[in-house]
């Protein structure tokens, strides 16, 4: 999850429904106004429409559109922005994702279905017929906002995400919608309504993703063209049988190792016939250059888009196309691809070049093997599960395989997420509908990860037990979602396992059936379930390492190490000789009440400092 691009590109636009009885109250009110000024009769003439707007904000221009059905469930949302075409869409019964290589992806996890059915809900507006298309409508305070006054209303249709709705008070025009959508609320501001054969359409249309104005999309509307009713399959996922990949050896099949490093997954990969380039593997993210490695390689990108992972920051995205991948035996060509500053080399100890994501991952049977460090990508045909291990049923979140689980005996819904160094983290929501900091005392309020967003914070502590479909895991050290923004704010799901707790199998995710297989290893597994002792989280620096976090109460706040201390020697030896991944390990796995002398610069002055190991956890 080291990096997530969330397109806003759903168009809810208006359309029509059935007539409506007599208001009998302020919400019934509302809606009948809004029909009439809207022209409800005309919309209802109309079987569906395509809306096609010219695109601009995030540094980018281009298309966007939307057709749907006016009279039943269905759409296709399209754009094609910064070179890179994608749609998304629904039949009624199969929400679905394309992406820029042509690739298609049923989705179904997190809260993709329900803002499917929210958005065809929009797009029949079936809050004008008389059961409200069996929403749950609920009238709020009115609201202004500098330019107008705003006729508010909750509405929570059947099945779909719940959403707010202004209307303005004095035209009763729909004025904007409020969906919150995964671990963000997206607003789309409608305005300049004209007819078009005597239905009022919104010409001008800004989505928010609430990310700052410099993400703000701004579409005008092109064409509005209306047609008959369209059959469900107009709608469905659109055929796709990739044909830019192929293998060396025509075998169907590559093996390549791989570095364990801050338990990520890295191996080398070629870039447009150059490198190698060292790569982590996130099963959750994006295909992704640096922008060092994009200009080393001459790969020019546009735009401004806001990428997002765990963590409070947001940063600049760009988007490039006709980029080649090369690993090991299996070449991919002509991808469309993002450009990010993902890495820090100081969280990592290294520089990352770029990043090999769910555009690789969703084509083949992938197998990780912890205990050969070893990868595989196979195509489907080649695959045989008899002994591949227990078999754990997934959907698509976006990206991500999502399985169904337990924490401590209370379903979810949890994310597989190479991307992710820790065992497990419980989302905010999840951890506070269910009172969990109350039952888990003993635990300790620290950061616990790094990645595109920055640092991320959890309090952690042990779980007594994880189920991903029929395997348990006991033992879980599990961090419980703290910050305000990012992913572990989503409500529409409950966890996210990451590598430290998966590398105790091996791991074999079989994307085309939607299955993921978990065969243990022996034990014991280096590194299973245990937390840092050392009270520090430390980054790589010019000297050695620099300590960017200290917890309360822990070994380093005991010993008087501070923020901003830079430890240049650990047990004698130069710290600039120790990598960050190994020096964490140590920390973690060294016994407690272990003594290590470090050597500490602290305003200019230098001084030996004992750190006794101890539990946190």
């Amino acid at each position: 999850m080291r990096s997530i691009l969330l397109w806003s590109a759903a168009v809810m636009a208006l359309s029509a429904g059935a007539a409506s009885a007599e208001p009998a109250s302020p919400a019934d009110q509302i809606l009948a106004a809004n029909r009439f000024v809207t022209g409800g009769d005309a919309w209802a003439r109309h079987g569906s429409v395509t809306l096609t707007y010219d695109f601009a904000g995030a540094g980018l221009t281009g298309v966007v559109g939307t057709h749907y059905d006016i009279g039943q469930p269905g759409f296709v949302d399209s754009q094609d922005l910064g070179g890179q075409k994608g749609a998304n869409g629904f039949d009624g019964h199969t929400v679905w994702l394309q992406e820029a290589s042509g690739m298609v992806t049923p989705q179904g996890g997190g809260d993709t279905a329900q803002l499917a059915v929210t958005e065809a809900y929009l797009d029949q507006n079936l809050w004008w017929r008389p059961d409200r298309g069996g929403a749950q409508i609920t009238l709020l305070p009115s609201q202004t906002d500098g330019t107008g006054t705003y006729d508010v209303l909750h509405v929570a249709p059947a099945g779909g995400k719940p959403f707010d709705a202004w209307f303005d008070a004095k035209s009763h025009l729909l004025n904007r919608t409020i969906v919150p959508q995964g671990a963000q609320t997206i607003t789309t501001f409608f305005s300049d309504y004209q007819p078009t054969d005597g239905a009022q359409i919104a010409h001008k249309q800004i989505v928010d993703p609430g990310q700052g104005e410099q993400y703000r999309q701004n579409q005008t509307l092109k064409s509005a063209v209306f047609a008959g009713a369209q059959p469900a399959s107009v709608f469905g996922p659109p055929p796709w049988q990739p044909n830019d990949q192929s293998f060396a050896d025509g075998s169907g099949s590559t093996t390549v190792p791989f570095q364990l490093l801050n338990n990520h997954i890295y191996t080398q990969v070629k870039v447009n016939g150059k490198g190698p380039f060292l790569f982590i593997f996130d099963t959750g993210g994006d295909d992704i250059l640096t922008p060092d490695t994009a200009k080393a390689l001459g790969v020019a990108s546009q735009g401004a888009l806001p990428g997002a992972g765990a963590g409070d920051n947001v940063v600049d995205t760009g988007l490039a196309n006709g980029v080649e991948f090369q690993v090991g035996g299996l070449t991919i060509k002509n991808q469309g691809i993002a450009v990010l500053p993902f890495e820090s080399a100081a969280a990592e100890g290294f520089a990352e070049q770029g990043m090999i994501g769910f555009n690789v991952f969703r084509r083949f049977v992938t197998v990780i093997d912890y205990g050969k460090h070893t990868l595989t990508f196979m195509e489907p045909s080649k695959f045989d599960p008899k002994d591949a291990g227990v078999a754990i049923p997934f959907k698509f979140y976006q990206h991500l395989a999502q399985v169904e689980g337990t924490f401590e005996g209370i379903p979810g819904k949890f994310d597989i997420d190479t991307g992710s160094r820790v065992e497990l983290t419980l989302t905010k929501p999840f951890v506070d509908a269910q009172g969990l900091m109350a039952t888990h005392p003993k635990g300790v309020a620290t950061v616990d990860g790094w990645g595109v967003g920055g640092p991320s914070r959890s309090y952690v502590t042990r779980g007594k037990s994880l189920t991903l479909g029929a395997v348990r895991v006991d033992d879980v050290v599990t961090g419980f979602g703290t910050d305000s923004r990012g992913a572990f704010v989503d409500p529409s799901y409950q966890g996210n396992v990451g590598t430290k707790l998966l590398k105790r199998f091996v791991v074999t995710i079989d994307a085309a059936r939607q299955v993921m297989y978990l065969k243990p290893l022996p034990a014991p597994i280096d590194d299973a379930s245990t937390f840092d002792r050392s009270g520090f989280w430390i980054n790589a620096a010019p000297d050695g390492f620099k300590v960017v976090d200290v917890t309360a109460s822990g070994a380093a706040a005991s010993a008087g190490v501070k923020v901003g201390d830079e430890i240049t020697a650990i047990d004698g030896v130069d710290a600039k000789t120790i990598t960050v991944s190994d020096i964490r390990r140590r920390f973690r796995v060294t016994p407690v009440g272990t003594v290590v002398k470090l050597t500490v610069l602290s305003a200019g002055q230098s001084r030996e400092v004992d750190l006794t190991l101890k539990d946190q956890i």
